[in-house]
């Protein structure tokens, strides 16, 4: 539960030509929004003990009622606190409580026409929204935000980890923008973005030595658009950029077209000396809340899947129901059958595979296209998620059989229009008790606690490319070493399996290698989040791996109660303590080619030994590393040191 307390402070203040700033501190007093109303426009910046990390930087809305990014005048301000308290159940912690300052500023423009932007300032987060009133009497009574003049200025000693923003009807199928390209690390701030179409949410920098900043929004519905940031401009730094007119090949507005009064999603900007803030937050989450109630108790789990190795090829009954046997001899809860099977199994045998694996224990999930006619991916089921008609003939079939969630795959577009797509998928699913993971598709933005059967999305360069390239199982580390400081910080990620085979292949010895460590991916398991995990192992593996590892995997949990940041760079390595009951997990993953030892601060597990699982370093004649586990004594002050291998991982439970 939220609660909102507003102070009257500096209310309809009357102000004259001179510069008027506004000053609002974190609770701690660490942190402290500035804001700016100079010259006719709206500025704020943002310090961290003292130091700059957002230069003063540009507010406002454009819009068909009117301009409200210059001939400002601020009329009044209203200072107080933001309160939550709150469970979750789909996100890195169980619970979420604390205090932020607010602030809310009124403006008028050149016309009177009115514009409130609210701030909320927390220890390490501040975000900021858009209040459009309605007028009193008469009309407009709706209106088109044709773009913002929200900015985001860093210091210029700040590089950048950022993937970029893709043209629309581009890639396979024509089936971007996805979010699905490569990052850049450590680059500086005036490169040109790869397709001169700035950059997708979230956006890590890193200010220097001062410390880092995190940039997403949260809070986006049917009833907005979603956003990305532009290109930097050494004027005004980045900026929100809103989705392009060729998007979801050409339909729906590129606009935000709302009712009055409005409320825009929120802005989010995570900032820390350190990475731990950049981490642990959840600002995503704490600003929204649920749109409606569960129809049931959604369950987290684990799930196999054919596809990620065995391909198009395993859509049939026979290699189906070997994924059930493996999910029920491992423990799971699903198992995902993806693309085709419509026609390649067909609805009655899915009927009875549904029956074959509800008998072991094992629930279905099935894959659709989200289709329509705005890209030109083949695969079906087509023609069933894109209109409220044919949801509902699905869903209450999926529901007869007893399936109890769906992949939607093919989205391709951050317009308004797609938003309310997600949604109406979303809420039409919850009627019929079905879970839903999004690929080929945009980051989720609060979505864990907006939607409650929502579990995660793809929205990254994921398994499949592992599976696809060699260079992408050469860069596996890279990746998901960036994922935990940016795509996963602010949003669950369907990465897509815990992949235990050591070749990209159904014999487990042909095509390209897998260039990580069993630990490494196992420990995945940990370091990426998702409600409902994939475990990408292949019948074959029952026989090949080592005992720890089946042992590992039976009980790996998928939810957690809290989360913290050990150590780690985005890209090269990370470290990560997640706790599930009373229970820590501890994980690492090596990104680089070089072995890592590190002395980690562990005081959750202070003076106990504890299980270690690690690699044994390649010996000659050798190509993968065996995992081992060990024990290993945390000392009485919490400090353990440890080893992580070339492209490796270790556990600590």
């Amino acid at each position: 539960m939220k609660k909102y307390f507003l102070l009257s402070v500096l209310c309809l203040l009357t102000l004259t030509c001179r510069a008027e700033d506004v000053v609002v501190a974190s609770p701690d007093g660490h942190l402290v929004l500035t804001l700016h109303a100079n010259d006719g426009q709206a500025q704020y910046s943002i310090t961290l003990d003292g130091k700059q990390m957002v230069e003063p930087s540009r507010l406002g809305l454009l819009t068909d009622l009117g301009d409200f990014t210059n001939q400002l005048t601020l009329t009044g301000t209203e200072q107080g606190y933001f309160d939550w308290n709150v469970e979750y159940n789909r996100v890195k912690c169980s619970q979420s409580m604390g205090t932020a300052r607010s602030l809310s500023a009124q403006f008028t423009n050149a016309e009177g026409q009115e514009l409130v932007i609210e701030f909320f300032v927390a220890n390490h987060d501040v975000a900021y929204r858009y209040i459009i009133p309605r007028p009193e009497s008469g009309n407009p009574k709706c209106t088109v935000i044709r773009g913002e003049a929200s900015a985001f200025r860093f210091p210029q000693q700040t590089t950048t980890f950022l993937c970029p923003q893709i043209n629309p009807m581009t890639g396979w199928e024509r089936t971007k923008p996805s979010y699905e390209e490569d990052y850049t690390a450590d680059a500086p701030m005036n490169v040109k973005s790869r397709f001169g179409e700035g950059y997708t949410f979230p956006c890590l920098f890193r200010v220097g030595d001062d410390g880092w900043v995190l940039v997403g929004e949260t809070g986006v519905s049917g009833a907005y658009c979603a956003s990305h940031l532009s290109d930097y401009s050494a004027a005004t730094g980045y900026t929100i950029a809103f989705p392009m007119e060729g998007e979801a090949n050409g339909y729906g507005s590129a606009y935000a077209n709302v009712p009055l009064p409005c409320e825009t999603p929120w802005r989010t900007i995570t900032v820390g000396a350190t990475l731990a803030p950049i981490v642990e937050t959840t600002v995503a989450y704490d600003l929204v809340d649920p749109l409606y109630e569960p129809t049931q108790d959604y369950q987290p789990g684990r799930y196999t899947w054919s596809w990620l190795i065995w391909q198009d090829a395993s859509i049939n009954y026979d290699d189906q129901v070997r994924f059930i046997d493996l999910a029920a001899e491992m423990g799971f809860e699903y198992c995902l059958v993806d693309n085709w099977w419509d026609e390649r199994i067909g609805r009655e045998r899915i009927a009875q595979l549904s029956d074959y694996a509800r008998a072991r224990g094992v629930s279905l999930m099935l894959w659709y296209n989200s289709n329509g006619f705005y890209n030109d991916a083949p695969q079906t089921p087509r023609d069933c998620m894109n209109t409220a008609i044919a949801r509902d003939r699905e869903m209450r079939w999926l529901q007869s059989i007893g399936v109890k969630g769906i992949k939607v795959d093919f989205f391709g577009s951050d317009k308004q229009a797609t938003m309310q797509l997600y949604e109406d998928i979303l809420v039409d699913a919850n009627r019929y008790g079905l879970q839903v993971i999004f690929h080929g598709c945009t980051i989720p933005r609060g979505w864990e606690r907006m939607y409650p059967n929502y579990v995660a999305s793809e929205a990254a360069l994921a398994s499949e490319n592992v599976m696809f390239s060699e260079y992408h199982a050469q860069k596996e580390g890279f990746e998901l070493t960036m994922h935990p400081f940016s795509r996963n910080a602010l949003g669950s990620f369907d990465w897509g399996g815990i992949i235990m085979n050591r070749y990209m292949s159904r014999d487990n010895q042909s095509r390209h290698r897998r260039y990580t460590s069993d630990t490494f991916e196992m420990a995945t398991g940990i370091v990426l989040q998702t409600s409902v995990n994939c475990v990408a192992m292949q019948p074959n593996n029952l026989t090949e791996l080592p005992q720890h590892e089946l042992d590992f995997l039976r009980r790996l949990p998928t939810t957690w109660d809290e989360t913290r940041f050990i150590d780690g760079y985005p890209t090269r390595y990370v470290v990560l303590a997640r706790r599930h009951g009373s229970q820590w997990y501890v994980a690492g993953l090596n990104g680089t080619d070089q072995p890592m030892t590190l002395t980690l601060d562990l005081p959750m597990m202070a003076g106990q030994t504890v299980q270690y699982y690690t690699d044994r370093p390649l010996r000659k004649g050798e190509t993968f590393m065996q995992s081992q586990l060990r024990t290993l004594k945390v000392n009485k002050d919490g400090k353990a040191q440890v080893t992580i291998q070339p492209m490796g991982g270790i556990i600590l439970i």
